[in-house]
């Protein structure tokens, strides 16, 4: 039997010559002696069961359409589905800035190869000190994931401390990767929340609170998108212990709502995503954290910062790094934290949204969300059997929706939904047994009355 050897078009080191130029120049006579080091207890043995190649570029068109030709994304399916990722309107022109060549193919440009890049970043990070009331803000991390896990070794690098408090309301997944982030030497103490309005329960909190705490880190809106009421108590119960407080926010509430700093936070964080950045299939993601501009904070800023300074021709100004001696693309190994990859392209497409919407356009869609939450809260409350815990203090985007005395579970709701056209809510049941048969429901600007209506009436008719 004859093996037959393919040269992929596509990877140019499956051509044999250029695989043997490859194996002399590194001095390795064979693909198992370039591997060698890895250990065999890392080597995968046998053969990978793949499909027969596709040589042809029209044949892997046509492959790769057909595949994703198998999602259903929001452009036919009305959805209310939110949980981390959400669908806004995007502006075209976020669109036409972020796809021009010098911002989307400068993946780490210097000044002798950027081409407004530098200038771009620092028009975003002014546009969101201004949002949020502070004076500096990062160049874009990963996600918002990320940049609370920053923000928290942040605090415990500025106090010397080694514990974190967390809240009990915060998404699963965030909490897995924070969690991830701070081992080995940063423990972690949850902070239960009050079941009957949803906020933190803040005589627990002050319970928890003692010398070795770090940081309290709590959320505004909350992941199960309340707005925490008692945002003034927590802060001054962190401070009066020496801890910080760190406040994840949702960026695209602060026209409505106040900014963290106004009610104590030291470190602000969260996810740009909201801010004219497409869901990507859960992957247009950015994290920004914003402090005071005060060094021992800003020398704690693992991430880049870019500043402006005069040049020596008069009138002409430059844009660079501020305080790069602190980052790892100086000190390597002895950074805080390690950078890499930035979200950087996501930057400069959020300052363009928000350079277009403005102080005004930024409380219109706020109001917008806030209006359409309360009447899809009023219409589900009027369906048999259907609940809303906490549905009398103020919502910001996602609300939660109790099915239990229906007698039907969210997959099944959700799956009857689909047949109709709907993405439904995330369920709830595994990381909020507390909540019952429960699903997070997302409204935002997009949604009309009519497509409010829409789910409430499907929504009718699936539970009979």
């Amino acid at each position: 039997m004859t093996t037959k050897k393919t040269v992929y078009p596509y990877i140019p080191n499956s051509a044999p010559d250029v695989k043997a130029e490859m194996l002399r120049a590194v001095g390795a006579k064979s693909i198992d002696e370039f591997y060698a080091e890895i250990p065999a207890n890392l080597r995968f043995k046998g053969k990978l069961n793949l499909p027969e190649p596709l040589l042809s570029e029209v044949e892997l068109i046509r492959h790769v359409d057909g595949l994703l030709n198998t999602n259903r994304s929001t452009r036919e399916t009305l959805s209310f589905l939110g949980g981390g990722c959400y669908q806004h309107q995007i502006p075209a022109v976020c669109d036409e800035i972020n796809s021009r060549g010098e911002f989307l193919t400068a993946y780490a440009g210097e000044p002798y190869e950027d081409h407004g890049r530098f200038q771009a970043l620092f028009e975003y990070q002014s546009l969101m000190a201004e949002l949020l009331n502070m004076e500096v803000v990062n160049v874009p991390t990963y996600d918002g994931f990320q940049a609370a896990a920053t923000a928290l070794r942040m605090a415990a690098r500025i106090t010397g401390r080694t514990t974190v408090l967390l809240p009990a309301n915060m998404g699963a997944d965030k909490f897995s990767m924070i969690k991830e982030y701070l081992k080995p030497d940063i423990m972690i103490e949850r902070i239960p929340y009050q079941p009957q309005n949803g906020t933190l329960d803040l005589a627990a909190l002050k319970k928890l609170l003692n010398p070795e705490v770090a940081a309290v880190y709590f959320e505004n809106p909350t992941y199960l998108g309340l707005i925490e009421t008692q945002v003034e108590e927590i802060s001054a119960a962190a401070h009066d212990t020496g801890a910080l407080c760190v406040v994840g926010v949702e960026p695209l509430s602060l026209g409505v709502i106040q900014p963290p700093v106004e009610y104590g936070a030291d470190i602000a964080c969260g996810d740009i995503q909201s801010l004219g950045i497409h869901m990507h299939y859960g992957g247009g993601h950015g994290g920004f954290i914003a402090t005071q501009d005060d060094p021992t904070f800003i020398m704690e800023f693992p991430s880049r910062l870019f500043g402006v300074a005069p040049t020596d021709v008069e009138g002409e100004y430059g844009f660079g790094d501020v305080a790069y001696e602190r980052t790892s693309f100086a000190i390597r190994e002895e950074g805080k934290e390690w950078v890499g990859t930035a979200a950087a392209l996501w930057g400069i497409t959020a300052g363009v949204y928000l350079a277009l919407m403005g102080p005004q356009g930024m409380v219109e869609v706020g109001e917008g969300i806030m209006q359409r939450c309360r009447y899809a809260i009023q219409k589900l409350t009027e369906l048999p059997g259907v609940k809303v815990p906490f549905d009398m203090g103020p919502h910001f985007t996602e609300f939660v929706v109790d099915f239990t005395d229906t007698g039907k579970t969210v997959a099944d709701i959700n799956q009857a939904l689909l047949e109709q056209d709907i993405f439904g809510g995330v369920n709830l049941n595994r990381d909020f047994p507390e909540l019952g048969v429960s699903a997070l429901l997302c409204v935002t600007e997009i949604h009309t009355k009519a497509d409010i209506d829409r789910l409430a009436s499907s929504l009718k008719e699936v539970l009979g």
